[in-house]
């Protein structure tokens, strides 16, 4: 049976023309990504399509300038939520479970089937289409911008338009590489030597790794992104040991912590010498934070919590 060609020749498409696209298109491409697979039928996951252009100029500059994100003819934001569940569930009395993590996964999977059945509905009509990782590396200013509420995060965004161009399909690794049969199968040393070379037409300089460097290896873009990404996901509500109240508290005083134990290395990396927790008489949770002249307490009803008031205490003056 064949593939549809569009699937097998696509490619990333970075110019457009100024073509609009009819709103027709556009509903149709929209209703494809509302039929994309989702656990339990929750659909946790919204899209954003953003119309104002000064705010898709500023989306642009956060994804690095990347000019197309402007010049698309359209331009939209999927979007893990699960902030309508938890209002679904109010409207009829009901209180959200505390499961983040799973929350996360599955509104990360949610959005991206969505999008990528937007995409394809897009390809099909021939337009072209372009994924921007690059949004997430102020995943922080882009939650701000677009307004987004707790329960929130952007998971991509993704330009459409009429190319300008028709660019050739990019390699790919060869699918011994990728494909595994029962059980996950370890590589040899040729194998990784063959991805090595089924990948270097991507680059002028003929070696893969230097994207890979670029990227993925120590001090790579990935890294970078990684301290900010996490306190954002931490401000939506999807950490399992730092609420977003808690969150917010470190936040409002320039600690960068996405985590309860990157809270921790951050007062011990400006001069504090013990975080000391307990339990209360109720169960709630206690902290003392101390230094050579000072000390504060904390409680709440989670470590985290507790944390974030021993640090408001001891650091009164947001900023």
């Amino acid at each position: 049976m064949e593939v549809p060609e569009f699937l097998t020749q696509r490619a990333s498409v970075r110019a457009y023309r100024p073509d609009p696209i009819p709103e027709a298109h556009v509903d149709a491409m929209l209703a494809a990504a509302q039929q994309a697979p989702t656990d339990a039928s929750a659909q946790l996951y919204s899209i954003l399509r953003v119309k104002d252009r000064t705010l898709r100029a500023e989306l642009a500059e956060l994804a690095g300038g990347q000019k197309h994100v402007l010049e698309a003819a359209e331009f939209f934001v999927p979007l893990a939520d699960v902030y309508r569940t938890r209002r679904l569930l109010a409207h009829r009395g009901e209180t959200l479970g505390a499961f983040p993590r799973t929350a996360l996964h599955f509104a990360l999977l949610d959005a991206a089937l969505a999008g990528a059945h937007l995409a394809v509905a897009a390809e099909s009509m021939g337009y072209g289409i372009c994924w921007i990782g690059g949004l997430l590396n102020r995943v922080d200013e882009v939650t701000r911008i677009l307004e987004l509420p707790e329960g929130v995060l952007p998971i991509s965004g993704i330009t459409v338009g009429v190319p300008a161009e028709r660019p050739a399909p990019r390699p790919r690794l060869p699918r011994r590489t990728v494909v595994h049969t029962d059980r996950y199968r370890r590589y040899t040393e040729e194998e990784l030597e063959a991805a090595y070379k089924a990948m270097a037409p991507i680059t002028k300089s003929g070696d893969w790794l230097r994207v890979l460097r670029r990227y993925f290896a120590k001090g790579g873009a990935m890294e970078a992104r990684e301290a900010v990404y996490g306190r954002a996901k931490a401000l939506a509500g999807f950490a399992d040991d730092l609420s977003p109240e808690a969150a917010r508290t470190l936040f409002l005083r320039d600690i960068e912590a996405g985590s309860l134990g990157e809270a921790i290395g951050w007062l011990f990396k400006h001069g504090w010498r013990g975080v000391l927790f307990s339990e209360g008489p109720f169960g709630e949770s206690e902290v003392w934070i101390e230094q050579e002249t000072e000390a504060h307490r904390g409680e709440g009803k989670t470590p985290g919590e507790a944390l974030a008031r021993a640090v408001e205490a001891a650091y009164p003056n947001e900023g």
